[in-house]
């Protein structure tokens, strides 16, 4: 099978959620499989290219008029969270602590958080809201509370944010196919333009 793409996301990004609807399918359509990887696009988070997009700019109300009108355009379910640009460290640990045990399962985790925030307008940094979670994943109060005190879940999402850094991540979606990057929900049809006939 040809190269994978990297997927990179953070969960308190709109745009993330509505490429993670689709990503898969667009990439099973081409015979590659999706590496998925949540990040954090805080304060501390530095790309390469030193491309930094203001926060206040992702609570504007054209960024909320936006995400609402790309959401009907591409038939997604979608609310606007009544808390935006929450810090979603937590979620993006857990996901790696799923994901590296078993993707499909990763994959069902950040659909629950990115449904629970941008459908079911719950917060995803709330430590009961992320057991809910969890509990859908059969893993018990006891276990998040060690998984949320474990330094190795804390080292494995700093590496995942590091390596993001180093190829020039610096937003969400972000997608990486061949060593080639594209940023954004807007640069899908090159990336599927890119998988159907090549480098261009």
């Amino acid at each position: 099978m040809s190269a994978p793409i990297d997927f990179y996301f953070d969960f308190a990004s709109p745009y993330g959620y509505i490429a993670a609807q689709t990503i898969d399918a667009v990439a099973a359509k081409h015979g590659r499989n999706v590496n998925w990887h949540a990040i954090v696009l805080d304060a501390n988070f530095q790309s390469l290219e030193r491309i930094r997009i203001p926060s206040s700019v992702m609570r504007s109300d054209y960024i909320r008029r936006d995400v609402e009108r790309l959401a009907a355009f591409m038939d997604v379910p979608f609310n606007t969270p009544s808390s935006l640009g929450l810090h979603t460290e937590m979620a993006a640990r857990l996901f790696h602590w799923f994901n590296d045990r078993d993707p499909e399962q990763g994959r069902k985790f950040a659909q629950a958080v990115y449904r629970a925030y941008f459908v079911d307008d719950r917060n995803i940094a709330q430590g009961e809201v992320l057991q809910d979670l969890c509990a859908t994943q059969h893993i018990s109060p006891d276990q998040l509370q060690a998984l949320s005190n474990d330094s190795a879940t804390r080292a494995r999402l700093k590496a995942e944010i590091d390596l993001a850094e180093a190829r020039g991540v610096f937003g969400s979606p972000f997608f990486i196919v061949e060593g080639e990057r594209f940023w954004g929900n807007d640069r899908m049809p090159q990336l599927e333009h890119w998988l159907a006939h090549g480098p261009y």
